[in-house]
């Protein structure tokens, strides 16, 4: 048995910044993705999810049934003879290795589901977003429900405000393009909840909010609508942006090794990171006008090409 696939997503705009309501955009990543599947002969990571799961039907058992109500006794059925999420979405990157669990069981297991064939107006969207919310939480202490939502959708997700969201469309990629996002590989693996804690922390201090509303949020929103405008030099200008006030104020979120990196975009123009989720290990984010030229000067690094300008 083997269930429909959920891809990874990646958040290129709006890390940390939607808590506080800025814009957001999130699209899906087709590179990773995972389902539910119950194997004769597990191995050692489809035993470890099966554990996991069996904690999850718990919890899932706690949520408010006014919210969401499951079928949990098919659910344990299926879990007692051997269910788990099979996926080759990496966990603690940033790309939303549980946001897709938690869709394949919504999809599979929630009664009176929204599904995607509907008229998804933007009180389903909230719904969802919501139900997903209250069920991811259980991985991260604190969820936006934002990576189960696309991960279950499947389409790019334009986050207004916090209560005002709608799937999007995108510019379609120049294949020919010389300008792209990318992704690298920090080789550490990243924990959001203590990130979040950081944030959190640094939020009780004026200088730190007023620096998130006039330049983060700022630069982030401007982001957003650059890209869905295909406005590509504006775009650039406003990474940057992004990239200098990230090194100078979301340090800890950044892993020391790429301090020097990130700081070396910035100067030569070669290319401009951001954090991808959380930060604190995972992916990082990288744009670059020219993928040549950021190849050459990440040398020791394999980018990971996203979507091509």
């Amino acid at each position: 048995m083997k269930g429909p696939l959920f891809y990874s997503k990646i958040l290129l705009f709006g890390e940390y910044g939607i808590i506080k309501d800025s814009k957001g955009l999130s699209i899906p990543y087709n590179f990773y993705n995972g389902a539910l599947k119950t194997d004769q002969n597990p191995n050692h990571s489809a035993i470890k999810s099966n554990r996991n799961l069996k904690k999850f039907i718990q919890y899932l058992a706690s949520l408010d049934s006014l919210l969401v109500s499951f079928n949990l006794d098919q659910l344990q059925k299926d879990v007692n003879v051997g269910m788990y999420f099979d996926s080759s979405i990496p966990q603690g990157y940033g790309v939303g290795s549980s946001g897709a669990l938690v869709a394949a069981l919504y999809d599979k297991y929630a009664n009176d589901k929204i599904t995607v064939l509907e008229n998804l107006t933007r009180e389903k969207l909230l719904k969802l977003k919501a139900i997903f919310s209250e069920m991811e939480s259980f991985f991260h202490g604190k969820s936006s429900g934002l990576d189960p939502l696309n991960s279950y959708l499947s389409i790019p997700i334009l986050i207004n405000s916090q209560d005002n969201i709608e799937a999007t469309g995108i510019p379609s990629q120049n294949t020919n393009g010389k300008g792209a996002v990318f992704l690298i590989d920090s080789g550490i693996i990243g924990e959001t909840a203590p990130m979040v804690g950081i944030f959190m922390e640094k939020m009780k201090h004026e200088g730190f909010r007023s620096m998130l509303k006039n330049q983060f949020i700022k630069h982030t929103d401007a982001c957003v609508e650059d890209f869905l405008k295909g406005d590509l030099k504006s775009l650039l200008s406003n990474t940057k942006q992004l990239s200098k006030v990230a090194l100078n104020h979301f340090k800890p979120m950044i892993p020391k090794q790429f301090h020097s990196i990130w700081k070396k975009g910035i100067d030569t123009n070669d290319y401009y990171l951001k954090l991808c989720g959380s930060g604190g290990g995972g992916y990082i984010l990288g744009f670059t006008e020219d993928l040549e030229a950021a190849k050459m000067s990440l040398e020791n690094y394999k980018l990971e090409v996203v979507y091509n300008f």
